[in-house]
């Protein structure tokens, strides 16, 4: 099976017809099954019941296709990192963190690194969930995590960060907006988005709101769902610091509490790359020069 097979096969599983298909894929008809054929005797089953030009999906097909297109996705990707690195670089860091501002100077220092180590690629990889698995199986030579995670991380090398606080989020124009700092009396009688795979520590304080009996609360699956339903209107939210992207769409207010998030990265102790330690040095730097920076 070649990537002209699945992608004419992924086609006409869209099209369900085969001069459309063809005519898309920029082949002839013949040229366009055949190739379906082929891969059909490749592969020992029927992908698709045929009716003229038309085609559907057998229920084997369906399954086929389901995993096909996973496949044909990651297939492109790898094939468009490779395209990159072979063009400019001769070694790859990749760094594994759940969203873009979790690390919020990473484009800074990669400006940085790079001055130094052009040849050098480095390759972030946004994984909201899967980023410790990546991390273990040595497809991330980097990961953003929090300290408490780490403790299941033998053999890696835990280089403190920053230190993150919990923000109320609101709407600009909601009035707690205007404060300087949040209370659990300021959230009394509010409702409270609560959910999203939130760290043990911020479960524990949403926790406390909620047994109050003063709070209205509702899950929310993840962290984009919340800041969509903050902007219409339909509750707050607490958030680690690091998730703010400074972009000045919400009002970020400091909640009043002592605990925070002590963010780290994490590497492999068998990689020691002068370029590795290089990059994690840049990032430390630049964390300890903002210290005026709302974290």
């Amino acid at each position: 099976m070649n990537t002209k097979q699945m992608d004419y096969c992924i086609e006409l599983a869209k099209t369900q017809n085969f001069s459309r298909g063809a005519e898309n894929m920029f082949v002839s008809q013949p040229t366009f099954s055949y190739q379906i054929k082929l891969l059909e005797d490749e592969v020992g089953f029927e992908i698709f019941e045929r009716n003229g030009k038309g085609a559907t999906l057998t229920p084997a097909g369906q399954q086929f296709v389901s995993f096909l297109s996973g496949m044909r996705d990651d297939m492109k990707r790898a094939i468009e990192q490779g395209q990159n690195f072979s063009g400019k670089y001769r070694d790859s860091i990749t760094i594994s963190l759940m969203v873009r501002q979790a690390v919020f100077f990473l484009p800074e220092a990669i400006r940085i690194f790079e001055e130094g180590h052009s040849h050098v690629q480095i390759a972030p990889k946004f994984q909201y969930e899967d980023g410790m698995d990546a991390f273990l199986k040595n497809e991330a030579d980097i990961l953003f995590t929090l300290k408490e995670h780490t403790k299941q991380l033998a053999g890696a090398t835990v280089h403190e960060l920053f230190k993150s606080h919990i923000y109320l989020i609101t709407d600009k124009a909601d009035p707690l907006a205007s404060k300087n700092i949040i209370t659990d009396e300021d959230i009394y009688g509010r409702t409270l988005m609560v959910g999203g795979g939130s760290p043990a520590l911020l479960r524990s304080v949403q926790q406390k709101l909620m047994s109050s009996g003063k709070i209205s609360y509702f899950n929310s699956p993840d962290h984009d769902t919340t800041l969509t339903n903050i902007a219409a209107g339909r509750g707050i939210c607490l958030a680690p610091g690091f998730l703010n992207d400074h972009s000045g769409q919400f009002a970020w207010i400091p909640y009043e509490c002592k605990d925070t998030f002590n963010c780290v990265l994490c590497t492999h102790k068998t990689d020691n790359r002068e370029s590795l330690l290089g990059f994690i040095d840049i990032l430390k730097q630049l964390y300890t020069e903002a210290i005026a920076f709302p974290l």
